[in-house]
């Protein structure tokens, strides 16, 4: 049995900023986050009755929407890569943080985007989440353990690609 539609239209309502935000930081694409959140919001209007309370639907969306998004990003890696010029494009046209010059923000939207999947999703739900490690790593079903390795080797990683590509940013 589906849900009532003015509670579905709240939920909408309520969570498709962070849906869809976390779908477009993991996949990379605001095409694919597109499809990731209307995904999410879908199997949620199908099922949502089971859920108990805001918490649990919070939980709930943000486990979709990394595993649909991860779906998302598995069946891209099979098909041919776009250019970095549309990539490029299509990041200008999307909203910056205030405050932060647009060039380097693309240019860490694309740092992020190397990132291996799990080290991605980790800082994605950490540090635009705000979630903390534990509830990471039952929102992935992993060990606190594996969550923590992962977000710090993610940041090490990325740290070391910062630092190449903006010496070589604020060289050009």
């Amino acid at each position: 049995m589906a849900m009532e539609s003015g509670e579905f239209r709240r939920l909408i309502e309520a969570h498709q900023r962070m849906v869809f935000s976390l779908a477009l930081r993991v996949t990379g694409e605001h095409g694919a986050a597109e499809e990731v959140a209307q995904d999410v919001f879908l199997e949620l209007h199908r099922g949502g009755e089971k859920l108990e309370s805001e918490d649990h639907i919070r939980f709930w969306l943000r486990r979709v929407t990394v595993h649909r998004a991860t779906d998302a990003l598995r069946r891209k890696s099979r098909q041919p890569e776009a250019t970095a010029e549309e990539w490029m494009e299509e990041q200008y046209v999307q909203d910056n943080a205030e405050g932060l010059n647009a060039a380097v923000v693309v240019l860490l939207e694309e740092l992020l985007r190397t990132l291996p999947e799990q080290m991605r999703v980790v800082i994605v739900l950490r540090y635009q989440e705000d979630m903390l490690p534990d509830e990471i790593a039952k929102l992935l079903g992993q060990p606190v353990a594996t969550v923590k390795s992962n977000l710090q080797r993610g940041l090490k990683l990325l740290r070391r690609k910062a630092d190449v590509t903006m010496k070589e940013y604020m060289r050009g």
